[in-house]
């Protein structure tokens, strides 16, 4: 079947979907959430990433596939909340005078977020090579040391999370 006649297809799959599962989905986001309004945002945001594609498996168990992207969007509610709340604090420390504009903030919260979603996509070696790099200041050899890892492997790893950091800049 080629895309063109795939997409009213699944337009018409997912709102069936829609139908059938969006309130369960809104109640199970809010037990997670505590919050009606984050809840029906992301089981919005659920329905729309199906809008995007889904396996054909997907149709077998809709509750628990749609629970899969409910979940990882949870995550994602999570993270940018921490986020936005350490961005605040240090925000408050500083003189009110240079508290950049909302539209400022709204953009630093935004790259924030990035960043982090592309530091958790690291994997584990690579994502403790790359903090201690850039945010402790540690020079390859200290890493190397630390972690008690080859010069070879730290410099392998930092040239990965490099490329994946230009990927996400330049592409």
């Amino acid at each position: 079947m080629s895309n063109s006649s795939a997409m009213p297809y699944q337009a018409a799959a997912v709102s069936t979907l829609y139908v059938e599962h969006h309130r369960w989905l809104v109640s199970f986001l809010q037990r997670r959430l505590g919050d009606r309004d984050n809840a029906a945002d992301l089981a919005h945001d659920t329905f729309e990433r199906l809008m995007h594609g889904y396996p054909e498996h997907a149709l077998q168990q809709p509750r628990a596939y749609l629970t899969t992207i409910a979940k990882n969007l949870v995550v994602s509610h999570f993270r940018h909340a921490q986020v936005e709340r350490a961005y605040l604090d240090v925000l408050a420390t500083h003189p009110e005078a240079t508290a950049p504009s909302l539209e400022a903030r709204a953009l630093i919260l935004e790259t924030l977020d990035q960043l982090c979603r592309l530091i958790e996509k690291m994997q584990p070696r690579t994502r403790a090579i790359f903090l201690l790099a850039q945010l402790d200041g540690l020079s390859y050899p200290q890493i190397a040391q630390q972690l008690d890892l080859s010069l070879d492997v730290v410099k392998k790893a930092m040239s990965k999370a490099l490329q994946q950091c230009y990927l996400v800049v330049y592409e």
